[in-house]
């Protein structure tokens, strides 16, 4: 292996001379975050705005580089006014947007609470509204079941009863009782659209089921579906109106039927009259019947209905008086307790003071309103339970089966008073203070505030 050559050390290499030429060190001062932008750059601009204070800030070993020699900071650039570029420059955009966060968030809560509440709101109205004209809504909009049948779907047979002095709307709700049409306002409503003059003489009349208005309305105009020598005596009636609807039906001269109610004895009724005993029901009769015989066999029903409640003999008489204010004063399901509470009342020897009683007297029953008015009420009359303590002097009306049973058998309970409500369900009260018993007519007139024109 050949040896390696020794170096001149006297000879001065690349390297030397690089060395040899550099100039001498001199105290430079640290690199530093706050060194000035180069002119004329974005951030030159930017912080042209206002340059005294970034050379404020500055430390003092940035000022000079030692003591007595002029810093070694260049001067700052003249200041410069914003341009639309730094409006739009990120940090812009940052420092503009940053701040508010929060509150837009809370913003964002606020409407969004106020949006759920006016939804909200929204919905309970629309509740609120179905609940209580839901009927209306859905007739006005065409939404719903059809009020009336389809035609065509006709079927079956039943009886209605037209009786004297009914008008489109009674009868209307005679044929929805009776399965005749689909609902209760459809015939009178179908009466009042075509203007159509109602007339339908009293008697039984043969329908069919699901019928529609208009064909309701044909079948009671045709004499073919007519039942000859029939007649029906309404619950609740009294003798006069009763009598009209037998001659009419019939065809017995009027004064012939008040002939035969005359003489009660004539029956083997103890009683000056014969109210409460013309027994409510559908009758027919043979093309000869008699009035005599009309009246006999109504009272005969009588008999018949007070024997199945096991009233005892010769107590008839009270009874039926009970039963015809029951059947006057409430509706079906609330009759064994209107019973009670005028059972509690003769017991306590309070007066009954039952608005049916006063009227009856006066003159009034069929006046449409359940309101008795200040003369009726203050009327001296053997009827006016007002005026006189006890049970009227006789019935004020004709009493069914079921008022029968009632005045035999009322249910226990503490009540000695009772007010209806509402007259369109027949929703009653019974209470068993006066205080209570106030609290619950002042619903009663309330409701009939709101429905002026629904007897009250």
């Amino acid at each position: 292996m050949p040896e390696r050559e020794t170096p001149d050390h006297d000879s001065h290499s690349v390297s030397d001379a690089l060395f040899e030429n550099l100039p001498a060190p001199a105290h430079r001062a640290p690199a530093s975050d706050f060194a000035p932008p180069t002119p004329g750059s974005r951030r030159a601009r930017r912080e042209g705005v206002a340059p005294t204070a970034a050379a404020a800030a500055l430390p003092e070993s940035h000022g000079a580089a030692r003591e007595g020699t002029a810093p070694t900071v260049a001067a700052p650039a003249p200041a410069q006014q914003p341009t639309l570029d730094d409006l739009f420059q990120p940090e812009h955009e940052e420092a503009h947007h940053a701040a508010p966060k929060k509150r837009r968030r809370k913003g964002c809560l606020i409407a969004l609470l106020v949006l759920l509440v006016l939804i909200g709101g929204a919905v309970y109205g629309g509740f609120w509204a179905m609940n209580n004209y839901g009927d209306r809504i859905n007739e006005v909009m065409g939404w719903g079941e059809p009020a009336d049948w389809e035609p065509g779907l006709a079927t079956g047979e039943t009886t209605v009863t037209v009786f004297a002095g009914d008008t489109g709307s009674p009868v209307s709700t005679a044929l929805y009782e009776a399965g005749v049409t689909k609902t209760e306002d459809v015939f009178y409503d179908y009466l009042v659209k075509e203007n159509i003059d109602f007339t339908i003489y009293p008697g039984i009349y043969t329908l069919q089921q699901k019928m529609t208005a208009q064909a309701a309305l044909e079948a009671l105009n045709n004499p073919a579906n007519k039942v000859e020598n029939s007649v029906g005596i309404a619950e609740g009636g009294t003798v006069e109106p009763s009598l009209i609807a037998i001659s009419e039906s019939l065809g017995i001269p009027l004064e012939e039927m008040k002939a035969a109610v005359a003489d009660p004895r004539a029956y083997g009724v103890d009683a000056d009259s014969l109210e409460g005993w013309l027994f409510p029901a559908v009758y027919t009769f043979d093309p000869d019947v008699t009035a005599q015989q009309v009246i006999q066999r109504m009272v005969d029903r009588t008999r018949e209905s007070l024997a199945e409640a096991g009233v005892p003999a010769g107590d008839e008489n009270r009874v039926l008086t009970i039963a015809s204010i029951i059947q006057r004063e409430g509706r079906l399901d609330d009759f064994a307790k209107v019973s009670r509470v005028i059972q509690n009342r003769l017991d306590d020897g309070m007066m009954l003071q039952m608005d049916s009683t006063s009227q009856y007297g006066y003159g009034e029953l069929h006046a449409g309103v359940v309101s008795t008015s200040e003369e009726a009420q203050y009327d001296d009359n053997p009827w006016n339970t007002y005026v006189h303590t006890g049970l009227p002097v006789g019935p004020i009306a004709s009493p069914s089966s079921a008022a029968i049973e009632a005045a035999m058998h009322p249910v226990d309970g503490p009540w000695f008073y009772f007010v209806t409500i509402n007259m369109a369900t027949g929703e009653t009260v019974f209470s068993t203070t006066y205080e209570e018993h106030q609290a619950a007519i002042e619903q009663w007139g309330q409701w009939c505030d709101a429905n002026p024109d629904q007897g009250c």
